[in-house]
Order: C-alpha cells, then structure tokens, then sequence
C-alpha cells in the first residue's frame, strides 16, 4: 500500500494582513485596482512568460481569485502599492499551489509587476517582505518559487532574495497548454535555515517589515484536526 502524501497544514487569518516596507505596502486588492490590473495583463511584455496576454474578461476571473485567497486565509498574494506616489503596480506574495507537482506540498512566491514599476527593486523589496512573513509568521519550512527557463528576469529576483535551483523537481505545468513551447517549469527554493542565516550575514533590503492586522482579534486559526 502507498503511503498517503505529506500534507501542509497551512495558518489561516479572520481578517487580511498588510505589510509595509520602506516604499511599498502589501494589502488587499480593491475594486478600484482592476483597471490597472487588466490593463498590465494586456501587455505582451508583462505577460511575455505566459501563454498569451488576459482579455478583461480573464483578468477579472484572475483577480478574483487571488484576492479571495487572500479573504480565505488572511494572506496570498497581496496587491502592492507605492504609497502616495502609484496606487497598484502588481502583485508580490505567497500561494499554496493546488496541482500535482514532484514539489508538492509547498508554497511559492510570486510577482508580477507593471512596466513603469520595473527596475526599480520592488519586486526584491517586497519579495524579502513575504519570505519574512512565511518563515516568521506561517512558520514555513521552505518556500519555492517556479518559473520557466528562460524568465531570467524572475530569476535575478530570485538569486537576490536567496533562492537555488532545485535540480531534479522540473515539471511540466499542468495549467498550461500542452502544445506551448514553454510548458516546461524548473523550481527555485530556500528553506528557513538558510533564509536565517542570509538574514545574520547581510541586511536585507526589507529589512523587518512592518505587519499589519496581528492582533488578539486577528490570530491565526488553529488548523482542524
């Protein structure tokens, strides 16, 4: 008889966390953010490692999606925002992938960004954020990040913030169409050990963000048993 696969048992919050960095904070999305969610979705180049850009049609189901996960457990992928200067430029934060995958169980982190708001270090800044908060607050053992080969552009964040390649977990995503010719996904990983230790050796950009929305009122829910 085959074991039953390992599972991860995953804190939940009543009411969504923000976190602030020194330029950015990570919040929930609001309706008011759609407009510039669809209309960075349209643009090839930011949907350059996707199959195609999202119709406003898909990018509404997109967006719904993403900020009920965060409604559901508090936390996810959090719209980013440069406070007093752009109200939404995208989207840096954690996910728990629901597909099969040689990985799994895992969270992944992920972003993605509007044009004006590249080469800026944002996406590094509130990538450090989130590793904080999974590894802090989630208590995570590791945290991955997938990509396809050719994303070099995610993969510059991902050396900045820590992250190896984990040879041998490649895949070919499930979610993708089987005749695209970038199906194929390699993973990137740091587990907490070595996400402390890089913290002890350098200061991060990020630094300790601040955390808004812990509170007597706000703790996680203890999982079901």
């Amino acid at each position: 008889m085959r074991a039953a696969p390992p599972t991860l048992v995953l804190p939940t919050y009543p009411a969504p966390l923000e976190l602030r960095t020194p330029r950015l904070l990570l919040r929930q999305w609001k309706e008011s953010d759609f407009e510039a969610w669809a209309e960075m979705n349209a643009d090839a180049r930011v949907r350059q490692y996707f199959p195609r850009p999202l119709t406003t049609e898909d990018a509404r189901g997109e967006f719904e999606r993403i900020s009920g996960g965060i409604k559901q457990r508090g936390w996810g992928m959090w719209a980013v925002e440069v406070p007093s200067v752009v109200p939404f430029i995208g989207f840096v934060g954690l996910n728990p992938p629901m597909f099969p995958a040689p990985w799994q169980p895992g969270v992944e982190i992920g972003w993605r960004l509007a044009q004006r708001a590249w080469g800026k270090g944002y996406a590094t800044e509130a990538a450090e954020a989130s590793l904080y908060f999974a590894f802090e607050h989630l208590q995570l053992p590791a945290v991955l990040a997938l990509s396809v080969t050719t994303n070099t552009p995610s993969h510059a964040v991902m050396a900045r913030i820590g992250m190896q390649r984990w040879h041998g977990m490649e895949f070919d995503h499930p979610r993708v169409p089987s005749d695209w010719p970038l199906k194929h996904h390699i993973v990137h990983r740091i587990n907490a050990t070595d996400w402390q230790s890089l913290r002890t050796k350098r200061e991060m950009q990020a630094k300790t963000p601040a955390l808004k929305g812990v509170s007597k009122a706000n703790r996680p829910k203890a999982p079901a048993k």
